[in-house]
């Protein structure tokens, strides 16, 4: 295994995983609070760093049918949630590119 490139998000309230602490994404990136995830409540954020991405698959969501990739923590594989491809719903294409982050699965650092 290579060596493990971890980006850092210089912002003051950063959320990070909660699994090793990596830094994912600033506090001012998040679009909505008002979203479901597997485990509960979830985040939807404009910018994510330090994921890789599953494969694609069509997921029957409360909001309709979306084209979506599971997301993963770069350095302890975590499931964090998943990222919007497609919409095919056009009040639901705002979620394209847009990543959901679980609540369970991030925590909060204030700098």
């Amino acid at each position: 295994m290579g060596r493990l490139f971890v980006e850092y998000v210089d912002a003051e309230t950063v959320h990070c995983c909660a699994a090793c602490g990596t830094h994912l994404t600033s506090h001012d990136t998040i679009i909505s609070k008002a979203f479901q995830g597997r485990h509960g409540r979830a985040y939807l954020f404009t910018d994510v760093v330090n994921i890789n991405s599953g494969p694609t698959e069509n997921r029957l969501l409360l909001t309709g049918l979306h084209v979506v990739a599971d997301i993963y923590c770069n350095a302890c594989d975590t499931r964090l949630g998943w990222k919007y491809i497609e919409a095919f719903e056009e009040s639901q294409k705002y979620k394209e590119g847009k990543f959901i982050l679980e609540k369970s699965m991030i925590l909060k650092e204030d700098e």
